[in-house]
């Protein structure tokens, strides 16, 4: 019989009592990086050299971490895009039901990202799209930062050619990633509450990316920018109006310090429900879950799905007046020790942010490191329903392959992603169903 397993040796080089607290109240032995470890949570610096051709090393089956080789294409803004417009030429060559479009060559399922192009490799095409709509706003982010970093808005031209001219060293001579841009349409016109926009961010956790399993916790929240919003061009460098990010709006006048300017998703469920009806808000919520399933669909086919690995990213959903969710970007969940704010904020503002980080934590490891046991990469990495917490799967793509619903490509809203003996809602009308 099976001797009781020794106990788990961890590692990280994050220190917050939120982690830390998590493994030692499982009674897992702390140890050093050169030592024998089997479960080591690190931040991104650190996964690089993990894996790297000249530092890397071999893992072995009882060693896991926290994070995907080559995350980056999917929380990377440029190289998400990429991989979305990649994935919606495929489906598109396959001629699958999902890349139907309009009649103005606009996608009806998967245009779920704003317009958006990499500066300066598509600096020619952004132009032409530009002057389609010149009276259109559109906002410029750095690629490779967090937390409201260096973005802005803009309204013509001249202010990005005034901007390329202001910075000769930067990214229209270099062509270093570091320098990249990514440029977007801005969504303009945001569902408002109390006259102020928000956004959404939800915590995706995935086992694997092939076979696609993941799960969505249900305890995310919105958040609020702390001025009332206005789309007048005199408001564009008012980035208390425009920009949703923690870091950023803390330093605002009107920052609740005790509940962050912060709200349940479950919140935003009822007051949607009172305002605009169930039917509507279950609609949205579908939607928002089947664009996070597509966005790793997308990805799945580059990413290096190494057994050793799993990955908790934060989404970032806005919510547009019409109520159609659009994918921001996604983030990588991790403290980091260069940030007095982690990518996502894992510094809590609030004594309920600190809960929330740490019951997040607590139910990602349940799932990674199953019964607490030293883990076996050799498992299927199907955890039982009991040990899910506040996470609920999202997607498992073997058993929506063997209960035919991948193939099954029309169905109703708010069918389960393969989770056996669900229900669902009837909306008397076929359309394309959440999950595929």
């Amino acid at each position: 019989f099976r001797i009781m397993a020794g106990k788990v040796k961890w590692v990280t080089d994050i220190e917050k009592s939120v982690l830390i607290n998590n493994f030692e109240k499982r009674g897992w032995i702390q140890v050093a990086e050169n030592e024998d470890w089997n479960f080591y949570w690190m931040s991104v610096q650190t996964i690089r050299n993990v894996f790297s051709v000249e530092t890397g090393y071999r893992l072995s089956d009882d060693q896991i971490v926290n994070h995907f080789p080559n995350h980056y294409e999917l929380t990377r803004k440029d190289l998400m895009v990429k991989n979305i417009k990649r994935y919606r030429k495929e489906l598109e060559k396959e001629g699958s039901p999902l890349a139907e479009k309009d009649e103005n060559g606009k996608y009806i399922y998967l245009d779920f990202v704003p317009v958006t192009f990499m500066l300066p490799a598509d600096y020619n095409l952004f132009v032409e799209e530009f002057r389609k709509n010149p009276s259109s706003t559109w906002i410029m982010k750095p690629c490779g930062k967090a937390q409201g970093k260096g973005i802005f808005l803009i309204n013509k031209l001249s202010q990005i050619k005034k901007w390329s001219r202001d910075s000769k060293t930067s990214s229209f001579v270099s062509q270093s990633s570091k320098e990249a841009y990514v440029i977007s349409l801005y969504i303009n016109n945001p569902l408002l509450i109390g006259g102020k926009k928000f956004d959404l961010r939800l915590y995706v956790l995935v086992s694997t990316y092939r076979p696609l399993r993941c799960y969505m916790y249900k305890l995310g929240f919105c958040r609020f920018c702390t001025v009332k919003y206005t789309p007048s061009t005199s408001e564009l460098d008012n980035m208390f109006v425009h920009l949703t990010n923690v870091a950023i709006q803390k330093h605002g006048d009107d920052y609740n310090h005790i509940h962050g300017g912060k709200w349940t998703v479950s919140n935003l469920r009822l007051y949607l429900e009172s305002t605009r009806g169930k039917e509507v808000t279950n609609k949205l919520f579908d939607e928002i879950h089947w664009i996070i399933v597509q966005s790793l669909k997308a990805v799945a086919p580059v990413m290096n799905n190494d057994k050793h690995c799993f990955e908790c990213y934060g989404y970032d959903i806005i919510i547009d007046d019409k109520l159609k969710p659009w994918l921001i970007e996604v983030k990588v969940f991790f403290f980091s020790l260069l940030y007095v704010n982690a990518s996502p904020s894992l510094t809590s503002s609030t004594a309920n942010d600190r809960i929330l980080k740490y019951n997040l934590i607590n139910d990602t490891l349940n799932i990674a490191v199953p019964n607490g046991e030293i883990p076996d990469c050799k498992w299927n990495k199907s955890p039982p329903k009991e040990v899910l917490g506040n996470y609920e799967v999202l997607y498992d793509e073997e058993m929506a392959q063997s209960d035919g619903t991948d193939r099954d490509l029309r169905g109703r809203p708010g069918q389960s992603p393969g989770v056996k003996g669900s229900r669902a809602r009837d909306s008397g009308k076929p359309v394309l169903t959440t999950w595929k």
